[in-house]
């Protein structure tokens, strides 16, 4: 059984090894420590297996009306298991309770598993963001969803 839960300082060096794992430029692990003291719109999720292991995370700005989705990512062999849904709609609830109007979030073109969670979840394509991820320069597919 996965739970999902608030993330604490002590779990940035697990979010960070799936960071690396997930993503061709990851963030360092600097960076999670600053969203987690210092950026007064972060708020970040973990989900954990039943012997408390993180599997997956999330990370939200929330800033004035509007949520962002900063990163999400699980664990690779536990992918396909509704993790990342479960994340993604504990980010939307948690964005709600906090009187957001709008969710976005960034995903590669190329991505369309990704896509279409976020599809299922009630996203809309909203442009594109040309040559967005640094690594190779492939356009980002903007998406919205009205809370």
């Amino acid at each position: 059984m996965v739970q999902y839960r608030k993330m604490v300082i002590d779990d940035v060096p697990a979010v960070h090894a799936i960071e690396l794992a997930t993503f061709p430029t990851p963030w360092t692990l600097e960076s999670f420590y600053y969203e987690m003291t210092e950026n007064q719109f972060s708020h970040y999720l973990v989900a954990e297996n039943e012997t408390g292991d993180i599997i997956g995370f999330c990370g939200i700005w929330l800033v004035i009306d509007a949520a962002q989705i900063t990163n999400v990512a699980v664990v690779n062999s536990v992918r396909g298991q509704g993790i990342g849904e479960g994340l993604m709609r504990e980010a939307m609830r948690i964005a709600k309770e906090a009187n957001m109007d709008v969710m976005s979030l960034e995903v590669r073109v190329t991505n369309t598993v990704a896509q279409n969670l976020y599809r299922k979840l009630g996203f809309q394509e909203g442009g594109l963001r040309k040559g967005y991820y640094t690594d190779n320069h492939e356009d980002a597919l903007v998406m919205w969803v009205k809370l």
